[in-house]
Formats: C-alpha cells, sequence, structure tokens
C-alpha cells in the first residue's frame, strides 16, 4: 500500500478499492513539490518525475507505478517522452466540477460583491481550460464589452488578464507547450500575437503578481487581475475588474482598485486553504 492510506476502518473493508487509492496517490506524487507546496521554476519535482521517483514518493512497486502511469497516460491524464512523466491540464478536471458546483464559486462570489461595491466596477472570476478561460462567477454593475458575459462563458487566455495570471503560474513544461500550441489571433492593434514577447509579459505578471491589459482585447476596455491560490500553492483561479479605457485609467486602476482585488484574492485564497 501506500505510504499515505485511508484510516484502517476503512482499508480494512472489502468495498475499499485499493487500486483506486494507489492511482490517488500516484496523482498526488506530482503535487509534491518545493518547501510549502510551491513549485518554483528551478525544481523538477511536481512538474516531471521518473517511474522510479514516483515509486519512491509513493512507496509502491515499480511495476505497480508503471502500469498506474501508463493507464493514466492513456487516458490523457498523464504525458511522458518515455523517461520523464508528468500531469496534463486535464488532471484539473478532476476537481472542476467540485470548484464549478460549490466552493470557488460561491466564495468567489462573495468577496467579488465587496470589491464591486467598492470600486463601482464589475468584476469576475475564471478558471483556465485549456487555451481559455472559464468564467465561474461575476459580479457586473455595467456592461463594458460588446459582448455578454456570464458564467460558463470563454474569452482567449493571452489577451486577458485572467488567463495572464493564469498562464504566468503554469509550470515552465506546461507554459512551453501552451506557448507552442496556442493560436494567437490579433483582436486590436495592441493585442499581443508574439509567444516570445507574450513570454516576457508573462515573466512580469509572475514578478509583479497582477496583470494589466490595456485595450488588447476590445478597444475601449482594460483589466486588471490577481492569482487566487488554493492550499497547496497553486494558482486555481484568477479574478479581476474590468473598466472602460475612456472612465479609468491604468495608474487609477493600480492605486485605487488593485488593493481591493487583491484583498479579495486574500480572503478567497484564505478559504480555500492557502496559508
Amino acid at each position: 500500500m501506500p505510504k499515505t492510506t485511508a484510516p484502517s476502518t476503512f482499508a480494512d473493508s472489502p468495498d475499499f478499492v485499493v487500486s483506486l487509492a494507489r492511482g490517488l496517490e500516484i496523482i498526488k506524487a506530482f503535487g509534491i513539490a518545493g518547501e510549502g507546496g510551491v513549485a518554483h521554476s528551478n525544481m523538477r519535482a511536481a512538474d516531471a518525475m521518473t517511474l522510479s521517483e514516483v515509486a519512491e514518493k509513493t512507496g509502491l512497486a515499480r511495476a505497480v507505478v508503471r502500469r498506474f502511469l501508463y493507464t493514466l497516460a492513456e487516458l490523457g491524464y498523464v504525458t511522458t517522452d518515455g523517461k520523464y512523466f508528468r500531469l496534463t491540464a486535464k488532471i484539473l478536471d478532476l476537481g472542476f466540477a467540485y470548484l464549478s458546483s460549490f466552493s470557488l464559486p460561491k466564495l468567489a462570489e462573495r468577496f467579488l460583491e465587496e470589491v464591486t461595491l467598492e470600486t463601482k466596477e464589475s468584476s469576475s472570476a475564471s478558471v483556465l481550460d485549456g487555451q481559455e478561460i472559464v468564467y465561474v462567477a461575476r459580479v457586473q454593475t455595467r456592461r463594458i464589452m460588446s459582448v455578454s458575459l456570464g458564467i460558463g462563458s470563454r474569452l482567449p487566455a493571452f489577451c486577458t488578464s485572467m488567463g495572464r495570471v493564469l498562464l504566468a503560474h503554469l509550470p515552465a513544461e506546461a507554459l512551453q507547450q501552451y506557448l507552442k500550441t496556442a493560436k494567437f489571433e490579433r483582436f486590436t492593434e495592441k493585442t499581443v500575437v508574439e509567444a516570445e514577447a507574450l513570454r516576457k509579459e508573462l515573466n512580469v505578471v509572475a514578478k509583479q503578481g497582477f496583470a494589466l491589459v490595456d485595450q488588447e482585447l476590445e478597444i475601449g476596455l482594460r483589466s486588471l487581475a490577481v492569482p487566487v491560490f488554493s492550499g497547496g500553492g497553486r494558482a486555481v483561479a484568477a479574478i479581476n475588474i474590468g473598466t472602460q479605457a475612456a472612465r479609468t485609467t491604468k495608474g487609477q486602476l493600480l492605486q485605487q482598485f488593485l488593493p481591493a482585488l487583491r484583498k479579495a484574492a486574500k480572503n478567497i485564497s484564505s478559504c480555500l486553504g492557502h496559508l
């Protein structure tokens, strides 16, 4: 059995499925990163591991680990180059139902209401799904875009503030894969459509802890976003404020709205177990 098992009252039951427990242990092994559970760019532990490393972390035999890893790879939850294995973004599907049905949206909406009340601007929360962001919560004061946004709405990640925040916190390999495969459409003359230019912008976002996008998705629209973290230190969502460029300068966004947004993100992250 893995090093971490269910309580003996369940593990000893004939209804306890050992193979499922082992599979979950293998998946969780990839989340063991650096100190505090946060993966750093110079660390490989949470991004990719060899079969032997997974076996060591889980306490399972190599033969057992091999079967589970190749099963997960066949299902699309793991990818491998023949030596190293790493989780794919599809693994988020396992937790998305929970996030979208209860925890994250309800938590986010509660604190976004405070943000909108304080700033008098629309605010939203989203998660990353492939090359797009998906809205999971929104508090709207006025319509500021030509399209109507609501729960379930999708927008490209590369030219939105919430998308950039989430992309900036991807593991290095996942970000590299995104930059290779993403389709960059020019929505306005301000849209960043070169992969290397976007990478530089994401580096800035990661360092400063927020993303400010100025009229790249739609002329007249400015937005500011910050990340929301889970208990394991992973950026699981982003929240933002969207406003009209004619009404709010970039300086006003940073001086007046960023503190409110950061406070809300800290509160949501705390509720999700992030210290």
